[in-house]
């Protein structure tokens, strides 16, 4: 089954009409994409958008042969008329099946927000999965087959959980090619724009790529030890987070406890909370050494600056008496006994740390102590780490892959 996307964006396109936004400047020349709509083996075309036979045209293919026109969702951009010679475009109801003319059967499988997914077998019983924007499967039943599907197309930036509740299911496996669709101006084109899709284990091809429903596609993996720095308010937590949406299952560890009567901590934990989906379990423990050398789920480990002021406090680092004497030998033995588990684990494992080292010099030295400290937790549990990324003002600068 031979499969031509027409366009890649949203339904207003990528630029947006009159958005100043600086990823919509960049949108340009083969960066631009228009509304989602694909062309399968030339006689199923799933979404009609403004300039479908154009589109269709510069990636080679005519429109002359389609036998069917599905819509997904409601279109909310310019109007759109049918071009002469293709059939009126329709809706399969949900849970309904349509065996069109080519040979190809189609189905409808309900969505949990308004529009209609559809999965698309061929004549050469190759099976592809495809979901409106913003949608993701209401229930597993409809979408749980014999084998997983051999191509997948969704909103996979805008609704990561999706690919997960899939993933999950297995109707989405190892060798399920995933491509984004329905892009929009929230993640910037070019290398962000791969780094988001290869995080979640899809890829962004540009609009007009003709690809074969079946064929592998290589990925890049996931690290399996990455290390997100950042500064307060950096975005580094939502970097982290970002990074494991697409998996069914994270256990996400939180080194800083819950504080009881600590109202502002509190608030903190709460947004955190809200950002995560429901499905990954929540570990309150500064044990680290234990989770990593356990088998399982990802982990999500936030944060080390936290852990390390568990771990001081355990020792008495902050007298200068006690770290004179027994606190400094007993806090080295436990940062190498976190970097030994970071080293020998199997599983999937991103933390999260402070970087500190590049502000004001702490005025006690107390908290120089943890400066320093932290600096050296950075730099050992880097060294063990596949993926090692800084975040400043939102953005991920990659130190190591």
């Amino acid at each position: 089954m031979e499969l031509t996307l027409l366009g890649t964006g949203t339904p207003e396109g990528l630029p947006r009409p009159g958005c100043p936004c600086a990823a919509c400047a960049v949108s340009v020349g083969p960066r631009a994409r228009t509304a989602t709509s694909l062309l399968v083996d030339g006689a199923l075309l799933l979404d009609l958008t403004p300039g479908a036979v154009l589109a269709g045209a510069r990636a080679g293919h005519s429109l002359a042969g389609v036998r069917q026109v599905l819509l997904t969702h409601p279109h909310d951009g310019p109007p759109v008329e049918l071009p002469p010679g293709l059939p009126a475009a329709g809706r399969v109801p949900d849970g309904r099946e349509l065996a069109v003319i080519s040979g190809h059967r189609v189905r409808a499988v309900p969505m949990d927000a308004p529009g209609t997914g559809y999965e698309v077998t061929g004549p050469d019983g190759s099976r592809l999965l495809y979901l409106p924007p913003g949608g993701a499967p209401a229930g597993t039943d409809g979408v749980v087959g014999q084998r997983p599907y051999d191509m997948v197309l969704a909103d996979v930036l805008g609704r990561p959980e999706a690919l997960a509740r899939l993933r999950a299911s297995g109707a989405a496996g190892p060798t399920t090619d995933v491509i984004a669709v329905h892009l929009d101006h929230d993640v910037p084109p070019g290398r962000e724009l791969e780094r988001r899709c290869a995080a979640a284990g899809a890829r962004a091809v540009p609009d007009g790529t003709t690809v074969t429903v079946g064929e592998y596609h290589a990925v890049p993996d996931l690290p399996r030890r990455t290390l997100v720095l950042g500064g307060a308010r950096s975005g580094k937590s939502v970097e982290a987070e970002r990074r494991l949406a697409g998996f069914p299952e994270v256990v996400y560890v939180a080194t800083g406890g819950s504080r009881a009567g600590d109202a502002e901590w509190a608030a903190r934990v709460g947004l955190h909370r809200e950002r995560r989906p429901a499905s990954w379990r929540t570990v309150e423990t500064c044990e680290l050494a234990p989770l990593l050398a356990e088998g399982g789920p990802p982990l999500l480990i936030d944060c080390l600056a936290l852990w390390l002021t568990d771990a001081m406090d355990r020792v008495g680092a902050w007298d200068d008496a006690v770290w004179a004497g027994q606190g400094q030998k007993e806090l080295r033995e436990r940062v190498a006994e976190l970097v030994a588990a970071v080293r020998a684990t199997r599983r999937t494992v991103v933390a999260v740390s402070n970087e500190v080292g590049s502000g004001v010099v702490p005025a006690t030295a107390s908290g120089r102590r943890f400066r320093d400290e932290l600096g050296r937790l950075n730099s050992l549990v880097a060294g063990e780490c596949e993926h090692v990324l800084l975040v400043v003002a939102g953005q991920a600068v990659v130190l190591k892959e």
